[in-house]
């Protein structure tokens, strides 16, 4: 029963990081009304730099990817984690009214990690 709740959690997790990778490229969710104007200012000015939003887009897509998968999985995990650090602060300095959803999706990617976590043992072993 616990790796179907984990294939679940893992399958709408890969989906929302795919669906926010592709309007990266594609735009085509409208931005919120509600959204601070600190948060607009900041997106603005990571819009003005040119690679940056096609990088973290297309990581945000190949991580949602491997998290779907249970093959790959642990290494989605290692490519989505610095994305949530940046929303993580993003919605700290900026957004509070997101953090629970931050939360969620945190407790989503430590549970994914965990339960790989004898594939990395390796990385942190002599």
């Amino acid at each position: 029963m616990k790796r179907k709740i984990l294939f679940v959690l893992c399958l709408l997790f890969g989906l929302m990081f795919i669906n926010a990778g592709l309007n990266k490229f594609f735009n085509y969710m409208p931005v919120p009304k509600d959204m601070p104007e600190k948060m607009v200012k900041a997106m603005a000015a990571f819009a003005t730099i040119g690679w940056l939003m096609p990088l973290v887009g297309a990581m945000e897509i190949v991580g949602g990817l491997l998290l779907i998968f249970n093959r790959t999985r642990a290494l989605g995990a290692i490519i989505i984690v610095p994305i949530l650090t940046g929303i993580l602060l993003a919605n700290i300095s900026m957004a509070p009214s997101g953090l629970p959803i931050v939360f969620v999706l945190i407790a989503i990617i430590v549970w994914v990690i965990i339960d790989n976590k004898e594939k990395y043992l390796p990385m942190i072993q002599k």
